[in-house]
């Protein structure tokens, strides 16, 4: 007989003899371990049931239980015994097939555009006036201001599907907005190949899959709280892939090294209200100063006030989101060639001339790769 899961609070399991209960289910947590609380009962029977609350791995607490269940029901300790390895066997199956079930939810969704969704993309992707037209919808999406900002930054996003992708931190004081714009803009790039982080532990990066990140957006809402994460993040920013050794033991306990490897490329997107904490990290990134002028303050008062009375239509704004999605769903990784790239001499006033040449003729590369439907 196969595990019954109709209920996750209560499992059932039986065969001829024995009828086997799991109350509560089981974790899903912890796979060196299962611990239930069990009720067995003989089948047919008037005989009252036993209960117990065990961890059906430990071979001990298991050869007491069965010699308990054995006295209290009268029946052979080899027919219990027999019973609570196939419960166990199911259990087992049943855990490892929630464990899968859970992270295939934890993903987002890859959506598949319809031939008019695509049709509509590219459409918009080979329109006159492309930038003025992204700006527009980037409004329409829920962005109050920051004109410049804010195509900046989702053109900068654009590159994370590049091999040498683009970075950007907002920086600004306490209040101005900067996740806010972060997030807007964040909301227009495709679910599935952004990664939101609010917080981060040292070491967190390693422990993501091989290629967990590779092309992904990663957005830390708050730089403050990841410092001691933005080294391991500058490597992946510069080398495109990180690597950690960590030494463990096998079940022989043997001692064994082993290579946690993530690779990129990624494009990182990050707030902060201290620039010179993160200098490191800034010298790999466009550097954006938040609108904080009294004509932004009143924008967004504005729009506060216009929320709150009913009148900014939400539906219309992730209608636009998901437009802007499904463009660049449509834009491919492709080489992009500069040939006028050694006519473009900076001045010589220009700060941190290296930084800024690489990422001058990088950001060309960004607009080109946003404008690929318009090139042969």
């Amino acid at each position: 007989m196969k595990l019954q899961t109709d209920t996750t609070d209560q499992l059932f399991y039986g065969n001829e003899i024995l009828q086997l209960t799991v109350l509560g289910g089981i974790k899903l947590e912890g796979l060196d371990r299962m611990r239930v609380t069990i009720k067995i009962q003989e089948q047919q029977s008037s005989r009252p049931p036993v209960r117990h609350n065990l961890d059906l791995y430990n071979d001990t607490q298991l050869e007491k239980f069965i010699r308990k269940v054995a006295e209290k029901l009268e029946i052979g300790t080899n027919v219990i015994a027999a019973s609570l390895s196939e419960l166990t066997e199911e259990l087992e199956k049943y855990r490892l097939d929630k464990i899968k079930e859970k992270e295939e939810n934890l993903k987002p969704k890859i959506r598949q555009l319809t031939k008019v969704e695509k049709e509509e993309a590219v459409t918009f992707l080979k329109s006159k006036n492309l930038l003025q037209k992204t700006n527009i919808l980037l409004g329409e999406a829920g962005l109050i201001g920051e004109e410049t900002n804010r195509l900046l930054m989702y053109l900068i996003f654009t590159t994370r599907k590049l091999e040498k992708p683009l970075h950007i931190i907002s920086l600004g004081s306490s209040g101005t907005g900067k996740t806010y714009l972060q997030e807007k803009v964040s909301q227009c790039i495709p679910p599935e190949e952004v990664i939101n982080i609010t917080t981060l532990s040292d070491n967190a990066f390693y422990y993501f899959g091989k290629t967990d990140l590779k092309y992904k957006l990663i957005v830390i809402e708050d730089l403050d709280g990841a410092a001691n994460a933005l080294y391991p993040l500058r490597e992946l920013q510069t080398k495109n892939r990180i690597v950690k050794t960590i030494v463990q033991k096998n079940t022989k306990g043997e001692t064994k090294t082993i290579y946690l490897v993530v690779e990129g490329p990624v494009s990182v997107a990050g707030c902060t209200t201290w620039e010179h904490i993160y200098e490191d990290n800034a010298n790999r990134c466009f550097l954006i100063y938040l609108d904080e002028s009294d004509q932004q303050d009143q924008k967004i008062m504005q729009y506060q006030r216009l929320k709150a009375a009913g009148k900014i239509d939400g539906y219309k704004q992730r209608e636009t989101q998901e437009f802007l999605q499904n463009t660049q769903r449509m834009l491919q990784p492709i080489k992009i060639i500069n040939p006028y790239a050694e006519q473009l001499i900076l001045p010589q006033t220009v700060f941190k001339p290296r930084r800024t040449n690489e990422h001058y003729l990088q950001f060309i590369e960004a607009v080109t790769f946003y404008y690929q439907h318009q090139r042969k």
